[in-house]
């Protein structure tokens, strides 16, 4: 008879069960898929009939786990307080298991399936004596980009703050993985799946996890276009971290980020037609004339439609007030929506988005001063 395991706790729980058939006198283990590594919650020895159960508390944020048995896994993600039924056969009950009761679950097995197709694939190549090396590298490069466009266009893009799009992100091939940061499509996905999860789950240690990756990513990007000399969305890249962008003020004039060295730099993406923006306004007109005379400057981008609104919004603004009507330049700093701002220092590297100035703008501006 199969173990139910209950803890003893007021707080709201998640229940993972079903049965694993041909497991007979088997120990099955439930670990937690910690950003530290896996942790082992429980363990249950199966019965004739397969059944187990596990209960835990759930977690504030969704959080990944794994159903191990004599080295094969099943991924599975939990959200909240629910129940995740996992029916599954052994051996080879890793590919050969059913999931009800999660749509996350059920894309993660299907996300599972695909990756293991891949390895398949991929190991069927490295045997195939009839081509060359060269030959097996561009076939596998061929099977990794097709592998990438079903993973971003069917489920990262789809759903970006859900788990499924979290765990799509770190599959790996062998000891590799396949989203990487020095691939700039790889960073846009891991820029999506960041941003959704700064809104959803601001507090969670994977949305920390998430940020630092998509900005050390970004900013890496920028070194090797600076070194290759390379031109980038809005300009050329002029260092390590930072785009430059060069778009006109309201007298036609063109301003760019450049021209600020020297300057601590509040980098503000901004729309006047926002419900909220007049009382912003306000709290950039207190930090701008608190700490101007001591080096800050703010680069304004509009993205307003109608240029005569932007102009008789920003007509007595005392700082840069630039024009973008066409939000060209908020993918360059993986700008999903308005508004949100960065700090670049006086050294022209760029230091902080909103989300990750925990101690507030005003701290962050101080510090760089």
């Amino acid at each position: 008879m199969a173990l139910v395991i209950v803890a003893c706790t007021d707080n709201k729980q998640f229940t993972v069960e079903g049965t694993i058939e041909g497991a007979q006198d088997s120990t099955l283990y439930l670990y937690n898929q910690s950003l530290s590594g896996p942790e082992l919650m429980d363990s249950v020895k199966l019965g004739s009939d397969g059944k187990f159960s596990f209960k835990s508390d759930a977690p504030d944020a969704p959080d990944f786990y794994v159903l191990l048995l004599h080295n094969q896994i099943i991924n599975f993600s939990i959200d909240s307080t629910e129940t995740v039924t996992i029916n599954a056969k052994y051996p080879g009950m890793g590919s050969n298991y059913t999931v009800t009761g999660s749509d996350n679950c059920e894309k993660i097995r299907q996300l599972a399936l695909l990756q293991q197709d891949l390895q398949r694939r991929a190991m069927a190549l490295e045997r195939n004596g009839s081509l060359t090396q060269q030959q097996r590298l561009d076939s596998l490069q061929t099977m990794v980009n097709e592998y990438k466009d079903i993973t971003t266009q069917q489920y990262i893009y789809v759903e970006p703050q859900k788990a499924y799009a979290y765990f799509a992100l770190f599959q790996t091939l062998g000891q590799w993985n396949l989203y990487e940061r020095s691939n700039p499509q790889d960073m846009k996905a891991f820029g999506a799946v960041a941003t959704c999860w700064d809104t959803y789950y601001p507090e969670a240690l994977r949305t920390e996890y998430l940020r630092n990756i998509a900005l050390k990513g970004m900013n890496e990007q920028r070194a090797i276009m600076a070194r290759q000399n390379t031109d980038g969305l809005e300009g050329k890249i002029v260092n390590a971290g930072l785009i430059e962008l060069q778009l006109p003020d309201a007298s036609g004039n063109i301003r760019t980020l450049t021209e600020l060295a020297g300057k601590v730099v509040l980098l503000d993406f901004h729309s006047f037609g926002l419900k909220d923006s007049a009382a912003r306004i306000l709290e950039l007109r207190e930090l701008y004339n608190k700490y101007h005379a001591q080096g800050l400057e703010i680069y304004q981008v509009s993205i307003d439609g109608d240029e005569h609104f932007w102009k008789q919004q920003t007509e007595h603004l005392p700082w840069i007030c630039v024009f973008d009507p066409n939000a060209t330049s908020l993918p360059s700093y993986n700008v999903q929506e308005v508004p949100e701002f960065f700090t670049i220092d006086r050294e022209g590297l760029l230091q902080k988005r909103s989300v990750q100035m925990a101690d507030g703008v005003e701290e962050e501006i101080r510090r760089l001063l």
